[in-house]
């Protein structure tokens, strides 16, 4: 198990140092540069090139790289965003808090409703529950998250006034306000979690469904039915276990669909968080920024992966991964 464990962590490395690379080559061949939009018109071709000479952007692109990791694996610093004046690593560390507890909240919401919905439309295939849940996976499918959220905000925000529109807390709320300030937060996390939750709840649904049908046919299952087990003890006991652990391996892909749908609500309903950021470094073409949150996003992507395979392990033992 630990040897595995080790083992699947060091493979991370490299797959973290090659995604560096390409982000950064990446970010090279955009136009303009970190000051392209911040010079002064007034400022003569000479003064702009001793600008760029002076931070280095004149360098050719495998120096300015290494410059980059250098000061990350020394000072741990990330660069400085020429958008925001601040370093990169404090601006993360101000938008990755709203970022962390949307995904959070969002992992709860879906699981709290994929598994059962999985579990009725499983074992009861063919009847009208499943056709009802069945429909809904399919309308999920089709639905783009951006539109759900835009259809939430309109619905619960505008019209209803049920929930904020928009934003992280409400204007003046701050930390040491306690339980108002909690509320808040949590008030403002619903409507884009649940935008979020209830289409990518659509595949897992899915899944588990084929998952346990595929179970119940299986010769093992019915030799255990044969021997007079009860129904629910052998669909408990037999099929359900047997289901629920390729779901386990869902995991990483259910992180990555996260990372993409979270740069998408934040965006519709103005949470200051890193998805938000990342749109506002490429349209400002901060490049540092831009840069650390892709890695960011990727490392996530990678851990997602790792976490799934360590789980299929801790769960099932007998099960090899190469």
């Amino acid at each position: 198990m630990w040897k595995f464990t080790l083992k699947r962590f060091l493979i991370m490395i490299p797959q973290l140092f090659i995604l560096s690379i390409v982000v950064f080559i990446i970010a090279q061949l955009m136009p303009g540069d970190a000051l392209t939009g911040l010079i002064d018109p007034d400022i003569s071709y000479e003064q702009v090139q001793m600008m760029r000479e002076e931070l280095g952007l004149n360098n050719p692109w495998h120096l300015q790289y290494w410059d980059w990791m250098v000061g990350i694996f020394t000072r741990f610093d990330f660069g400085r965003s020429w958008q925001f004046r601040v370093p990169v690593i404090d601006l993360i560390a101000v938008r990755a808090p709203n970022t962390i507890r949307l995904s959070l909240f969002v992992l709860i919401v879906m699981y709290a409703v994929s598994i059962p919905l999985g579990i009725i439309s499983g074992r009861h295939d063919g009847t009208w529950k499943d056709k009802l849940i069945t429909f809904y996976t399919y309308l999920g499918f089709g639905l783009p998250i951006m539109v759900v959220g835009l259809v939430f905000l309109f619905i619960f925000g505008f019209n209803l006034r049920w929930l904020p529109t928009g934003g992280s807390v409400a204007p003046g709320m701050y930390r040491g306000m306690g339980f108002a300030y909690t509320w808040s937060r949590f008030q403002h996390l619903i409507l884009p979690a649940l935008s979020i939750a209830l289409v990518s709840t659509v595949g897992t649904v899915q899944n588990l469904r084929a998952l346990i049908i595929n179970m119940k046919s299986r010769e093992f299952v019915l030799t255990v039915r044969a021997k007079g087990a009860t129904e629910s003890r052998l669909f408990n006991k037999h099929v359900l276990r047997n289901s629920l652990l390729p779901i386990a391996s869902a995991l990483g892909f259910q992180i990555a669909f996260l990372i993409g749908g979270t740069v998408l609500i934040e965006r519709v309903f103005s949470i200051p968080g890193m998805g938000t950021l990342l749109i506002e470094s490429i349209t400002g073409r901060d490049f540092s920024v831009m840069i650390a949150l892709v890695l960011l996003f990727g490392a996530a992507t990678l851990f997602g992966s790792f976490l799934s395979d360590v789980i299929m392990m801790i769960v099932d033992p007998r099960i090899e991964i190469d």
